[in-house]
């Protein structure tokens, strides 16, 4: 069995949809999985914040290992510009 398919065989449930509530979590699974495929179309229409959450994990990476000076200010930016993304597509979902 390849990596992908274990995958998708075992997702997490989304404990917020069982309850009928919108998350603004929900699509970065199958995001995930659409990548390793290598659908980078599909998995942006899954989860528009896939790729800038990516960019801020390497970026993390980097910055623990090296110490960047400025990395706290960038993580920060970084993490906003995340959450903002995050959030219009969780407004966008009702529209």
């Amino acid at each position: 069995m390849d990596v992908i398919s274990f995958l998708e065989e075992h997702m997490l449930s989304c404990q917020w949809k069982q309850m009928g509530v919108e998350c603004m979590g929900c699509g970065m699974q199958r995001s995930l999985i659409y990548l390793l495929k290598g659908d980078f179309i599909a998995a942006f229409y899954m989860y528009p914040a896939i790729y800038s959450l990516i960019g801020m994990f390497v970026y993390l990476g980097f910055h623990l290992k090296f110490a960047f000076k400025n990395g706290p200010k960038i993580l920060l930016f970084l993490f906003v510009s995340n959450v903002l993304i995050m959030l219009t597509n969780y407004i966008l979902k009702f529209y």
